[in-house]
């Protein structure tokens, strides 16, 4: 049925609407509307347990050229809650394809609506920064000041995507099934090779960061956000790290009291990622703010005015610099480099123990790579502290 297209309604929170089409019949799907500027990489989107909650306005004008494949995936579920374009390919080419993406909504039941002004859509967004939203058909009703419209911004998303069970996962566990992790239960701590042994906090993890750490030589445990630092400490973990995740990063108190003990008493080396980065700043004393329309595309670029990188971002919170300069954060945590392009927080460090964290996505999927070197900082960073240890 996918010649036969259903009229479909876009709906912001401020009363501006818009009219496209869908796939299917839609009901009524709401989330905060939020845009991403990347011309590739929409699976890797979709499956971004990041984006919970979050309807995405894609302003690449086509998509799903390239298909989608069982490699790409971030995650074993799609986590957007709709996807917003303006046109979505009839055809795809890719030598990795398995399936289009017309085909995958329908099949997925992905909400979406797609022939709309998505130039349009982005500049109100900029202008007006992020708000909810619906997408739903024509003939349905909804109240957009409905209070349960309006508790989307009080939802604690990340305990809606972290792991729910403590797990193992090497590099020969994932030489046999890339999608297949070992639990605690089947294998004794006791009996693991001491190889570089990192627990990750996960808040919404991404695949490619486990991938990356794998491909490092590296045993992972990883452990839902509230798990307690008696929990932590038991793994003997040689490194942390604090992973990406959906929504505000206040939500998660009790992380940030973890993250806290951590740093004082473990001596332990530990890298924040994204909401990771901005857990161990909010344990550090700093604090964070919600940007007008976030960070979420694959060209930002980060650094000083000597330098800079390109950078993968995704978030919709950012760490306050006023928060270092008021404060005695300053003398022994420093903002290493700022985002070029609105000059917030997007690397910090810590002057005396080995701490750090980074605002974007050093393992960047889709790209670019140009921060892809962190990890093997990090791990390099573990190595030397197990030597004079």
């Amino acid at each position: 049925m996918l010649n036969t297209l259903y009229p479909s309604l876009l709906c912001l929170q401020d009363g501006t609407f818009y009219r496209g089409w869908s796939l299917f019949r839609l009901l009524v799907h709401s989330g905060e509307i939020v845009f991403n500027t990347g011309m590739a990489g929409y699976q890797e989107i979709f499956t971004d347990p990041s984006y919970a909650g979050q309807i995405v306005v894609f302003t690449y004008p086509e998509l799903g050229n390239t298909g989608l494949n069982h490699q790409d995936n971030e995650s074993r579920m799609v986590h957007i809650r709709a996807l917003v374009a303006r046109n979505i390919s009839p055809v795809f080419s890719n030598w990795r394809s398995n399936v289009s993406l017309r085909n995958f909504l329908v099949s997925k039941r992905l909400p979406h609506i797609f022939g709309i002004d998505t130039r349009s859509l982005t500049r109100h967004i900029r202008s007006r920064g992020v708000m909810n939203a619906v997408i739903l058909h024509p003939g349905s009703s909804f109240d957009l000041n409905n209070p349960k419209f309006n508790q989307l911004n009080s939802t604690n998303f990340v305990n809606t995507v972290t792991t729910k069970n403590i797990y193992y996962t090497n590099i020969s566990v994932n030489q046999k099934n890339t999608h297949s992790y070992l639990t605690f239960k089947d294998k004794s701590i006791s009996n693991l090779h001491r190889a570089c042994r990192i627990v990750v906090i996960d808040f919404g993890i991404k695949l490619s960061i486990l991938k990356k750490l794998l491909g490092l030589g590296c045993n992972i445990f990883v452990v839902p956000y509230n798990c307690t630092y008696e929990t932590i400490m038991y793994y003997k973990p040689d490194g942390l790290l604090l992973s990406n995740g959906p929504g505000d990063p206040a939500f998660a108190k009790h992380s940030i009291y973890t993250v806290r003990r951590l740093i004082h008493f473990s001596n332990i080396p530990i890298l924040g990622i994204c909401m990771g980065h901005q857990i161990l700043n909010l344990a550090m004393g700093a604090e964070t703010f919600k940007l007008k329309f976030g960070h979420r595309g694959l060209n930002h670029p980060v650094g000083s005015f000597k330098y800079s990188e390109i950078t993968s971002q995704n978030h919709g919170f950012a760490v306050s610099k006023e928060s270092f300069l008021n404060s005695k954060l300053s003398n022994i945590f420093r903002c290493n480099s700022s985002n070029l392009n609105d000059l917030t927080v997007a690397t910090t460090l810590h002057t005396s123990i080995p701490v750090f964290s980074v605002q974007y996505h050093p393992e960047a999927s889709p790209g670019p790579h140009d921060s892809d070197y962190l990890f093997e900082i990090f791990v390099k960073l573990i190595d030397l502290i197990k030597l004079v240890s």
